[in-house]
């Protein structure tokens, strides 16, 4: 294990306002923030296996004024990463007219969240994961007043995780399992007796890298 290192994006640029600033920006100029997603080379070689991906998205919800993000913890019967932490999502339906509206969906059936209570701001790069997804993640804000209501079947627990937490790498970790003769890496978080890792954690990080280059490029240069 490989606990990471690197600058956290500070609590007070954390707020709704300055999410939604950013977001706007990057709606309008292409070339901000630069950064890059990360994609582990190990993973880029298991990748070449699969025969088809089926889309599919998840809803990085931040909750307004503690500015938290809304995960579940999914049920042990479900066929698809069971027992997992995760975003609210899932498989896009030919009925989705897109990423957006599937994670709103998603989001809807599985935690209760209307989609009036959701402002969808950007689509993060897509994430690929072993088991044939290629997922988009919908970075969002909810309005005050929402009301969380999880659906059991789909549902075991609703986790609220400060932004702030998730946003400094120093709580971010890198682990290694051995698979058959194949050492596979994989990012994962800790947080008070949970444990978040594989494709959420990578997309956590992926967060971070966009907020944390949306914040540094917004600050002012010193003289």
């Amino acid at each position: 294990m490989a606990r990471l290192d690197g600058p956290s994006v500070p609590p007070e640029a954390l707020s709704i306002e300055e999410i939604v600033r950013w977001c706007r920006r990057a709606q309008s100029d292409p070339a901000f923030p630069l950064w890059q997603p990360e994609l582990l080379a190990d993973r880029r070689h298991r990748l070449l296996d699969l025969p088809s991906l089926h889309p599919a998205a998840v809803l990085i919800a931040v909750c307004p004024e503690s500015s938290e993000l809304i995960l579940t913890r999914r049920p042990l019967h479900l066929k698809d990463h069971p027992g997992q932490i995760s975003f609210p999502g899932g498989r896009m339906e030919s009925f989705d007219p897109s990423a957006i509206d599937a994670a709103c969906r998603e989001a809807e059936e599985e935690v209760g969240l209307q989609r009036r209570w959701i402002q969808p701001l950007l689509t993060l790069p897509e994430y690929i994961t072993v088991t044939g997804f290629r997922v988009t993640p919908v970075l969002s804000v909810l309005t005050a007043g929402y009301c969380l209501r999880p659906d059991p079947f789909e549902v075991e627990e609703i986790l609220q995780v400060p932004l702030a937490f998730l946003m400094n790498p120093r709580n971010h970790e890198l682990r290694q399992v051995q698979l058959e003769s194949e050492v596979i890496e994989f990012f994962a978080i800790p947080y008070h007796g949970q444990f978040i890792w594989g494709a959420t954690a990578a997309m956590i990080r992926n967060l971070y890298h966009f907020l944390h280059a949306a914040w540094n490029q917004s600050r002012p240069k010193a003289l």
